[in-house]
């Protein structure tokens, strides 16, 4: 697992300075806007920064801008650097179906989109989604309640589980919940896992915004009604981090019965600090820097009029066809995995997780 684990990290540093000096000489003064939904969560920040970084670095300017998960003001914003003369824009939408009016300008001024992260729904001005291997995440986190729990050698034995995904206008909830639940419906299926509030659809579950006080509240619902009376509850499928903080939060106030698997997804500070304290069991790392680098690189390639490295062409399909895609590999990270995965590749420093 360790030389796996820094096989991961070398390659994210390779393609990192790869990205970073990959025509350097041409990219000066050409201008790239980059849209991101909010500040409110930790990963986007990482997110706009190390994109800003990175560009910058190989020789771009940036027109980098934070919308405060409010769609007028992304779209407002997009329509901002078309006028500026942004040469391709990066998007990571609030909402994938909102912004099919100001791309529709984009491609009239043949600006180039990539969506990232997040792919934009119903709109043909889209030419490339970057992201990460979503199913795959989900497929993780669906795993490790799998194994936690040791469902394949139940016997007699039931578990309780709940669920809880993201905002219901984020393309990739589809892919992280049933990615997730490919694993875990058929012990669903033969009653090996029951879920007591009987909420397991993916609309029921959702979180607007993936916002930590609004899964803290639906949780802590879900605790009075279901599990006030002394039942055991074995495990969350927490979509993401900020949704696994809500339920943490919910469960300390709450839950006096034995701790739960939680699964998480980002990494982020509080739920890493989580991971180590106990109380979240594991949590998907999506190295950010990586992803920031595959759009440096597809960045490059457009504006040298070539065509970016793709690895997918099946499985991303906006609603007016499938959109080239590049998928980076997501990482599993249990607490034994935190110093080396996290610490080690610089991602944190050890005194920001409190290891010193």
């Amino acid at each position: 697992m360790k030389k796996i684990l820094s096989l991961v990290i070398a390659l994210a540093m390779v393609v990192a300075c790869c990205a970073c000096f990959s025509g350097s000489a041409k990219a000066e003064g050409k201008l790239v806007g980059v849209s991101m939904p909010t500040q409110d969560l930790q990963r986007w920040n990482q997110d706009g920064a190390n994109m800003e970084a990175q560009l910058i670095e190989a020789g771009y300017e940036v027109e980098l801008l934070y919308a405060a998960n409010d769609i007028p003001t992304q779209v407002s914003q997009i329509e901002t650097m078309i006028a500026d003369g942004c040469e391709v824009l990066v998007i990571a939408s609030i909402d994938g179906d909102s912004l099919g009016t100001v791309l529709a300008q984009a491609k009239e001024a043949g600006i180039p989109v990539i969506a990232y992260d997040r792919l934009i729904m119903n709109s043909d001005a889209v030419t490339y989604y970057a992201t990460f291997d979503n199913w795959l995440v989900g497929v993780k986190q669906g795993e490790f309640i799998r194994d936690a729990l040791d469902l394949d050698n139940a016997g007699d034995k039931t578990f309780n589980i709940e669920f809880i995904t993201g905002d219901p206008g984020d393309n990739n909830i589809n892919f992280f919940f049933d990615g997730a639940m490919s694993i875990l419906t058929p012990y669903l299926e033969s009653g090996v896992l029951t879920c007591p509030s009987g909420q397991t659809e993916k609309a029921v579950v959702a979180t607007a915004n993936w916002a930590t006080d609004a899964a803290q509240a639906r949780f802590e619902n879900i605790l009075s009604s279901y599990y006030a009376d002394g039942t055991q509850l074995d495990a969350v499928l927490c979509s993401n981090d900020s949704t696994s903080l809500g339920v943490q939060n919910a469960l300390k106030a709450n839950y006096t019965g034995e701790w739960p698997v939680l699964t998480g997804q980002d990494c982020d500070v509080l739920s890493t600090i989580s991971m180590l304290e106990g109380t979240q069991s594991m949590s998907v790392f999506k190295d950010t820097r990586t992803l920031a680098a595959q759009v440096v690189t597809m960045v490059t390639a457009i504006l040298e009029g070539t065509e970016p490295e793709i690895n997918d062409t099946e499985t991303y399909d906006n609603g007016t066809g499938i959109i080239p895609s590049y998928l980076c590999e997501p990482v599993a990270c249990t607490p034994d995995m935190i110093q080396e995965l996290l610490v080690d590749s610089g991602y944190y420093t050890a005194a920001e997780l409190g290891l010193e």
